[in-house]
């Protein structure tokens, strides 16, 4: 008789939420995970009373009840509201686009004036275009929005984040750019958003309360060729190409690599998120991690700050893969990579490494609720 249900590989959300569904079906599972913690890319450090998001900034959003109030039962969330700012060159823009950045940018006052203001901008382009589908994400970004918000708050920016020039990327990268013609700081249209009270740690240990877990634990090293000994199905998310061996060749990345440091004041930025959407500034974006959880005085009661600067470069062997890199070669060799796993038995493919797909949280959590165990 197996020891195990389900061998469940990567203990981020899609692996912590899918152990949940094991454990209240009463089936048994085993979670392991190749670092030296739990929680994958949630997972939070604690710096000078500060929790830190280690791999980057996590704002929960969802419009989906169901896996708002799962999460909630789980563990209260806060009130947070993504609100980023951009600075480009040292002035400062409210994003995402909407009435506070366009009279930040033109000194407009009206969303008919705002509205002329961008018609004017995106007739440049509509005329160059001359009829045609925009050939790169230059042209499609300055047909959405037009020059200036192009220039300043778009093109560096995202140039840093691919590491290619937006002449060089594919329009459909950027489908669609949001104007809100209101004056509302919120980034995401979300009914619901907040970080979980006491960071994403208590989230993932009470998704994984009563499950068996080992961390350190390299599946490909360990199990890869044993686990059917050990358990009736496995759970992978892990890269889907390496669970290949790279049979059709490897998938690109982007990753993210992080310089954190801490400040000796209470209050660095002001803000969770500075985007610095100018090549006159390496880094992507500045986080500072403490306003993720701490709001008005309890600011200033803690004493110290705790800042991350995030540099945006190409994936290599080693490093941690954040972003797939969505361009025709690599689309066409992921749907090649997904027929080979719909044809194994007993295998459950889930999650971004796992799909080679970008996902939120909500969502991830959603697909993992969605198994029948």
């Amino acid at each position: 008789m197996l020891m195990y249900d389900y061998l469940i590989v990567g203990s981020g959300l899609f692996g912590a939420t899918f152990a949940y569904r094991v454990r209240q079906a009463g089936k048994k599972c085993l979670v392991i995970d190749k670092r030296p913690h739990l929680g994958g890319n949630v997972y939070c450090e604690r710096v000078e009373g500060v929790n830190v998001h280690k791999y980057g900034a996590h704002i929960f959003h969802t419009n989906n009840k169901t896996v708002w109030d799962f999460v909630n039962n789980l563990v209260p969330f806060n009130r947070y509201t993504n609100s980023p700012v951009a600075n480009y060159k040292g002035e400062l823009y409210n994003l995402p686009f909407n009435m506070n950045t366009f009279a930040q940018m033109w000194g407009v006052r009206t969303p008919d004036e705002a509205k002329v203001k961008i018609a004017e901008q995106r007739a440049e382009t509509i005329m160059a275009l001359n009829g045609r589908e925009p050939q790169n994400l230059e042209e499609q970004a300055l047909l959405l929005v037009g020059r200036d918000i192009y220039e300043k708050l778009v093109k560096d920016y995202t140039e840093k984040q691919w590491g290619r020039l937006c002449t060089e990327l594919p329009a459909f990268i950027i489908r669609r750019l949001p104007l809100r013609f209101v004056f509302d700081n919120n980034y995401f249209n979300d009914l619901y958003q907040g970080i979980p009270i006491g960071g994403y740690n208590v989230l993932i240990d009470k998704l994984l309360e009563g499950v068996e877990t080992r961390s350190s634990c390299d599946f490909f090293a360990e199990y890869k060729d044993t686990w059917r000994e050990l358990a009736d199905k496995l759970v992978y998310t892990g890269p889907i190409d390496e669970y290949f061996s790279y049979r059709l060749g490897r998938l690109d990345w982007r990753t993210v690599s992080f310089r954190t440091r801490i400040e000796d004041t209470p209050n660095y930025q002001g803000t969770a998120v500075i985007n610095y959407t100018s090549h006159e500034v390496p880094f992507t974006r500045v986080i500072e991690h403490k306003h993720f959880e701490m709001f008005g005085q309890a600011v200033y009661d803690c004493p110290k700050t705790v800042v991350s600067e995030e540099y945006s470069t190409e994936y290599k062997p080693g490093l941690e893969q954040f972003y797939p890199v969505n361009d025709s070669r690599n689309n066409t060799l992921a749907e090649k990579y997904r027929a080979l796993a719909a044809q194994e038995n007993n295998v459950i493919f889930g999650g971004r490494l796992a799909e080679y797909k970008y996902y939120d949280m909500a969502p991830v959590i959603e697909q993992a609720l969605s198994w029948c165990v």
